[in-house]
């Protein structure tokens, strides 16, 4: 662990230690505002159906436009796009909860969560578009830059253990709109510190000649299919959250589901942080299908579960295919697209996880209710297999690299001097 530990030392070092804290907690208020906004419309208005409304508007409307705010950032900067964005989503996460507060109609209320979803700054994915840069501008190897996207992976999965934490304790102790509250001001705090940090001057906007837009890159179609394994790893995390939910509550443990779905989230960030160990020689394409044939294996004991123990053991073993999976897709995204829809391609990426994971939510919700919490595991086992045909399928190139030139500030503006060294 010497050298892993090393590794991440220095990848901390490119961007300095404020920047990790930063993006983590502007990043948090996502995490917590899925679960805040369902549990204060629950219980503001006594109604889970219209709670399902409000949660279902709020992802639908960072689906749709996470990567519109990657391509804006792309061809705009990171610090302007990220300001308007995080203060833009802080008022209306604000509004949601005064709105709440007052008891206003349904429709209303689902409006705002549209607005609160579609301004979410994306930090997380913007975040990995301003390390990789600044690890392409160190000259630094391959190992750094997946160590790099390693961190981020982690980051993001501690946060979306914390953030729902964070909520239901707020819940239980004094209101859910407590949790949101504190969101809307980590947003804007936490938000705003990421936009101003000094890196991200390492990337600037894309520029034609004398000021016109430039075209757009084409993508690889190997890049769709990236998409698709996203969305379909989110689907297993709605399905496993169902199925969570609902075996939990048939064991008459209803309050162990946070801790159970906690747990996987944990040990998937200790797996993220292992990848640095995976030796340079097993390529990002044959670490992808490793890994949907993990989450495969690993996710087929759901079909078994009897117990709470069981299900604890089942779900943290689990955990440890998670990671990986999302770390080298984003890894091979990074390879494959043109630098000047990185971040549109990254926060793509993200915004798949959320849109698969509301609608099998949804789905296998239902076939808990209707089958019992192994109709959603199954859900979950049907989408790892998916995952592996399309990561067997799907035509994958690493060996172009991108040239960040357009993208990359000059040396005397960005926080690290050093020459890009990359072919």
């Amino acid at each position: 662990m010497t050298a892993a530990t090393a590794t991440y030392r220095q990848v901390i070092a490119l961007g300095g230690p404020l920047l990790p804290v930063a993006s983590f907690l502007g990043r948090l208020p996502t995490a917590m505002c899925q679960l805040g906004s369902l549990l204060l419309v629950a219980r503001t208005s006594g109604s889970l159906t219209a709670a399902g409304l409000v949660g279902g508007a709020l992802a639908a409307g960072q689906t749709v436009a996470g990567p519109l705010i990657g391509r804006l950032a792309d061809r705009h900067g990171q610090r302007p796009v990220v300001l308007a964005a995080c203060w833009l989503n802080a008022l209306a996460v604000a509004a949601l909860v005064v709105a709440s507060l007052a008891r206003i109609a349904t429709p209303s209320l689902a409006a705002i969560a549209l607005l609160a979803g579609a301004s979410v700054p994306q930090i997380g994915p913007l975040a990995r578009t301003r390390l990789v840069a600044l690890a392409h501008r160190a000259g630094a190897d391959e190992r750094m830059v997946n160590a790099a996207l390693s961190v981020e992976g982690t980051l993001d999965e501690v946060s979306f253990v914390l953030g729902p934490a964070l909520v239901g304790l707020a819940a239980t102790v004094a209101h859910p709109a407590v949790a949101l509250a504190l969101a809307a001001v980590l947003l804007a705090v936490c938000g705003s510190a990421f936009a101003l940090h000094r890196t991200a001057a390492v990337l600037r906007p894309a520029a034609g000649s004398a000021g016109a837009r430039p075209p757009r890159s084409r993508l690889p179609r190997g890049v769709y299919g990236m998409r698709v394994s996203m969305a379909l790893q989110g689907a297993m995390f709605g399905a496993c959250q169902a199925g969570i939910t609902a075996l939990t509550e048939r064991l008459h443990q209803p309050a162990q589901a946070g801790l159970v779905y906690a747990a996987m989230g944990v040990m998937s960030a200790v797996a993220g942080l292992s990848l640095a160990l995976v030796p340079d020689r097993i390529g990002l394409p044959t670490r992808w299908r490793a890994a949907g044939a993990a989450l495969i294996v690993l996710s087929a004991p759901l079909l078994f579960v009897q117990t709470l123990w069981a299900l604890y053991l089942v779900v943290v073993v689990l955990g440890v295919a998670f990671a990986p999976h999302l770390i080298t897709v984003f890894g091979l995204t990074e390879r494959a697209v043109p630098a000047t829809r990185l971040a549109e391609s990254m926060a793509f990426l993200t915004s798949a996880v959320v849109g698969g994971q509301a609608l099998a939510l949804t789905v296998s919700g239902r076939l808990a209710d209707a089958h019992g919490p192994f109709a959603a595991f199954a859900v979950a086992v049907g989408a790892a297999v998916l995952i592996l045909v399309v990561a067997m399928t799907a035509r994958v190139s690493t060996g172009a690299r991108r040239v960040m030139s357009a993208v990359a500030a000059p040396a005397d503006s960005a926080p690290s001097a050093s020459a890009d060294h990359r072919p």
